[in-house]
């Protein structure tokens, strides 16, 4: 089964990454201290939550995995197609960089970032060692950040594309995504070749599928290996933070990866 329980708390993992040596979960909103709306794993310390309570969430999260807090890099997210490498946690004295990807080949460092509707995406190199997080929302899925952080691999660690282990977690799914004519040329400029594929017309409304379109996006940039959860955060409410689904105001759960000593 990929959903595990440890006490309060309930985790996604994923079949393709099990006995690789790594620390990996996508935790759910259950088993934590924060109250409504971010009821109650909330991992996002930026919208509206007591921020002691983010805290006591992400130490009790971590503690289920026996993950130090002290051994987090994370950034501050912005929906950008930035990419940062990191050989160390992120001290408490350091600014979080404005970035929405993150690689290390350090097993003392975890990598964690934070979703509620956006395409999280892991990615890992058996043969070199090396990990990666992704944080695509619409603009980081046109933008193909995906690749960018697959390319920063192999442009740091050597990685070969065709060894990376891929997975995508829980997102928001293709019959709740609606766009806009915006959106929508963008997406027709960026997948001209996948565009009936990634796009959904029904009840006089526009979809798209970011499961679909990062697999693209995966496989343009070599990968091969790449698992799916197909869970939509907005269809299940009782564990997934949805923006959509909740109209914003909502908390942000947690995923991490992390190489084992």
């Amino acid at each position: 089964m990929p959903f595990k329980q440890s006490g309060a708390i309930k985790y996604y993992t994923f079949a393709s990454l099990e006995n690789q040596g790594l620390y990996q979960a996508v935790f759910t909103r259950q088993g934590g201290f924060s109250s409504t709306p971010w009821h109650s794993l909330n991992f996002g310390a930026s919208v509206g939550d007591d921020i002691q309570s983010v805290i006591r969430n992400r130490e009790i999260a971590l503690q289920a995995l026996y993950i130090k807090p002290d051994s987090i890099y994370d950034v501050f997210q912005i929906h950008s197609t930035e990419v940062v490498k990191t050989e160390k946690p992120l001290s408490s004295t350091e600014i979080h960089i404005k970035a929405d990807a993150i690689i290390t080949n350090q097993p003392n460092v975890t990598l964690l970032m934070k979703f509620a509707d956006c395409t999280p995406i892991l990615l890992f190199d058996p043969n070199n060692r090396a990990i990666g997080i992704v944080h695509a929302g619409w603009i980081g899925t046109v933008e193909k950040i995906a690749k960018k952080a697959v390319l920063a691999m192999v442009e740091n660690y050597g990685t070969n594309p065709q060894d990376i282990i891929a997975a995508i977690g829980p997102s928001i799914g293709p019959d709740h995504y609606s766009i806009g004519n915006e959106v929508l040329e963008r997406v027709h400029t960026s997948f001209p070749a996948y565009k009936d594929k990634i796009i959904i017309n029904k009840n006089k409304k526009t979809y798209f599928n970011l499961w679909k379109a990062n697999r693209i996006i995966l496989s343009e940039a070599g990968v091969e290996k790449i698992e799916t959860a197909e869970i939509c955060t907005s269809c299940n409410l009782n564990d997934w933070y949805s923006h959509r689904g909740e109209q914003g105001k909502t908390g942000r759960f947690g995923m991490i990866l992390g190489l084992q000593k």
